[in-house]
């Protein structure tokens, strides 16, 4: 009896690593014809723009969070609260991705909404300006205003994580280096999905076949936007060429498929040397930021539980003041 429990339990585990891979099949065919038609160079910045909200408002987005616009520090941006649960024990500040020129809170919604539902917090995506039209330093300057926003509502930095992912995760960084040029506090801590955070691409290789999202001339024309003329390797640019010492301790996570996963595994590297406390964590077979697909990719979910494992143990649940309920 008991060699057929086990005969049973090995045979359920087969089938169960066999749906995930065809699951995970689907969602990167599916991710691949989605963004491939659209994120490329030579495709207008305002195009990509309506093509992503599009397809922001079909996104899988949790449920039972509450999502509303607000402001912090004076910068639009969209709340995202996890319904019926606690008071929330911290705040995140999210960062989203789109090289700098597109993207949107409401793109990212399947993320901030898992995060405030998983962390227990409430998240504020900042909808900080976008190149062209808004070159580099736009971008850091309203992601600061947003996190001092959060800080003049009596915040404290030991309730506060910034995250991002893609560009978003480069601006996470750049944001902490700016707050030490500063000398403001530092949040509890950093999450960085798929950080781009070398615009200058020097280290990049070939697009990995399991690269379904993003493109080096993408990169490098969203680059160009951004940094208007400005030196690339500009630490607030690109952060990986800055001193990093005394950042606040950091996840990272990238897929083993991506093409910034040497500008995940650089920045590891970089932030290990500056002494600051760094995980990263790569996810084999996965594409540029997958936690995109949380509720539908078993990989994702484990990654946003590994988030919220890693903010509960760096947030300070007693810091968040009654004002700020």
């Amino acid at each position: 009896m008991e060699g057929s429990v086990h005969d049973q339990d090995a045979a359920n585990e087969v089938s169960g690593a066999s749906s995930e891979r065809l699951v995970a099949g689907i969602l990167r065919a599916m991710t691949w014809m989605i963004s491939r038609p659209i994120l490329r160079a030579g495709v207008p910045v305002e195009r990509q723009r309506r093509w992503l909200t599009r397809v922001g408002r079909i996104t899988r987005a949790p449920r039972d969070v509450l999502y509303r616009d607000t402001t912090s520090g004076g910068v639009a941006g969209e709340s995202a609260v996890a319904s019926g649960t606690p008071r929330p024990r911290g705040k995140v500040l999210y960062l989203h991705g789109g090289g700098y020129c597109v993207g949107a809170p409401a793109a990212s919604r399947v993320i901030t909404g898992n995060l405030a539902r998983r962390c227990v917090a409430e998240v504020f995506a900042a909808d900080y300006r976008l190149a062209p039209e808004h070159p580099f330093p736009a971008a850091v300057d309203d992601a600061v205003a947003a996190y001092r926003g959060l800080l003049d509502k009596g915040v404290t930095p030991g309730a506060t994580v910034i995250a991002g992912d893609s560009a978003g995760g480069g601006l996470a960084v750049a944001t902490a280096l700016r707050l030490r040029e500063l000398g403001l506090p530092q949040p509890a801590a950093l999450v960085l999905f798929s950080p781009w955070v070398d615009l200058g691409l020097v280290a990049l290789g070939r697009r990995p076949r399991g690269e379904v999202v993003i493109t080096k001339s993408w990169l490098r024309a969203c680059a160009n936007h951004y940094l208007a003329g400005n030196a690339a390797d500009d630490p607030l640019a690109s952060p990986v060429a800055a001193d990093l010492r005394g950042l606040p301790p950091t996840l990272i996570q990238v897929g083993g498929d991506e093409l910034l996963l040497t500008d995940a595994r650089r920045l590891h590297t970089v932030l290990l040397a500056a002494g600051v406390a760094v995980d990263l964590q790569e996810f084999p077979r996965r594409w540029h930021v997958f936690q995109q697909n949380a509720g539908l990719l078993a990989d994702a979910d484990r990654a946003l539980d590994a988030v919220a494992a890693f903010v509960e143990s760096r947030v300070d649940a007693a810091t968040v003041t009654p004002q700020d309920r």
